[in-house]
């Protein structure tokens, strides 16, 4: 814990933007060190959830609804942004002219718990590799807590997270953009493919956000990549913690690897047979980085490998993650609701042992879909598209050659196509390759639709 910083907020004028879960938590956080907070957002008043509300202002916070803060930035002397807030609004533009402190919910809770971090980020894989790793940890530290972009937001549990815890963080772009003290004692980037470029602009500052994941460690922690991706393999070169490479089919034989069969760890000792490919519940080689993944961060935090292999095995698939929902007269359905872009929807396609009726589109978050639809040949028989970005996505399939695919109005239609268009052996997968927001307010939301429907075929 920074104790200065904790004693500093006693009385101190906070500005919490963003009212989400993660700010109303910041929000709460800030009121329990007797802070004088305010939250803003523009959704207004009358549209924000009631109980959001009520819960604010009984525990003493001010709300300023439903407009940018311009007018009110120089009454605070800090400003805690939830993860969906770009950093480059002119508001913090000003406020860091006006020499305004800036952090988000990770820095904020971060400065005010005591416990070690093992933080995740990378395109995909996070939320299955953060769940994973939870598991490992909790069975070997019981006062383990699972926190961040998984959807429990990290300063919910700092009054848990004492120096005898231990956090594992799930972390996004938008939530490393804002750090300026987080240092997690171990670290993994997982892979970086493009995405979220609406809001970095460029691959460079999207890897830059990152990267940002390691920049406060030193010598003393660890830094897991996955030697596979060249972007990663590259960040070996910049970073001061100690480095582990993961790596697919034995590329690379020190660190975490595996072959066609099974996964091995060589950290400067013999080479350690851990546990055959078959045993995993998970599909997808993308599955196998992320248990290697998991298997190194375990290895750096002196968690023993008997803990580790009884979690593998144990272990099956996150929910909205190539998450299968049965099968109805021999086809089966997958729910990759958490597939919201281009290459975690080519995973999940990869992954299908069966040919597909696919559901994809949504919100537009300035992907490229040629690469995607050149997996679909062998593998994919009908597309039903949706949303936003569909217009987008047929162009892409028409340049491909792909025609076997119709326009759907509604979510429930396109499942509908999809449902009509699947034979015996054959299975339909949500994958939408695409965020959610033009539709749902969540991936969830969407993944749960289509899990009730396949129910109701049942």
């Amino acid at each position: 814990m920074n104790k200065e910083f904790a004693n500093s907020l006693k009385d101190k004028n906070v500005l919490v933007c963003g009212i989400a879960k993660s700010g109303i938590s910041a929000a709460l956080l800030l009121r329990d060190y007797q802070a004088d907070v305010t939250v803003q957002d523009l959704k207004e008043k009358e549209k924000a959830d009631k109980a959001d509300i009520e819960l604010l202002e009984e525990n003493g916070v001010r709300l300023y609804m439903g407009k940018n803060p311009d007018d009110i930035i120089h009454m605070y002397h800090l400003i805690v942004l939830s993860p969906g807030i770009p950093t480059d609004l002119d508001f913090i533009k000003k406020a860091k002219e006006k020499g305004i402190e800036i952090i988000g919910d990770v820095e904020l809770a971060y400065k005010l718990s005591d416990a070690p971090v093992i933080g995740i980020t990378g395109t995909n894989g996070k939320t299955t590799t953060t769940t994973l790793m939870g598991k490992i940890a909790e069975a070997y530290n019981p006062k383990t807590k699972v926190v961040g972009n998984i959807g429990i937001p990290y300063c919910d549990q700092v009054p848990s997270l004492g120096e005898d815890a231990l956090a594992v963080a799930e972390l996004s772009s938008f939530q490393l953009e804002s750090i300026e003290e987080f240092k997690p004692h171990v670290c993994a980037v997982l892979n970086i493919t493009p995405d979220h470029l609406n809001r970095h602009h460029s691959l460079e500052n999207y890897i830059a956000a990152k990267e940002r994941i390691f920049e406060n460690q030193t010598q003393e922690d660890f830094t897991i990549l996955n030697y596979n991706d060249e972007k990663t393999r590259d960040m070996a070169k910049r970073t001061k913690g100690k480095v582990i490479f993961f790596s697919l089919m034995g590329k690379d034989k020190s660190g975490v690897f595996s072959d066609e069969k099974s996964i091995y760890i060589n950290c400067g000792e013999n080479v350690q047979k851990l546990i055959d490919i078959d045993e995993l519940n998970i599909l997808g080689d993308h599955n196998v980085e992320n248990a290697m993944a998991a298997i190194a961060c375990a290895h750096a935090a002196n968690i023993p490998m008997d803990t580790v292999i009884e979690q593998l095995k144990a272990f099956t698939a996150v929910e909205h993650r190539i998450e299968y929902c049965g099968e109805v007269r021999g086809v089966k359905y997958y729910n990759d609701s958490k597939g919201t872009n281009p290459d975690a929807s080519i995973k999940a396609v990869t992954a299908m042992k069966r040919p597909i009726c696919l559901i994809a589109g949504g919100y537009d978050k300035g992907s490229d879909f040629d690469e995607w639809i050149s997996y679909f040949e062998g593998r994919v028989k009908f597309v039903a598209v949706i949303g936003q970005v569909k217009e987008k996505i047929v162009s892409s399939l028409e340049k491909a050659g792909f025609k076997n695919y119709e326009c759907a109005d509604t979510f429930t239609q396109a499942i509908d196509l999809c449902h009509k268009n699947a034979k015996e052996g054959d299975c339909v997968l949500l994958s939408p390759a695409c965020a959610s927001w033009d539709m749902f307010k969540s991936y969830e939301e969407r993944g749960n639709i289509f899990k009730d429907y396949v129910k109701g075929l049942k």
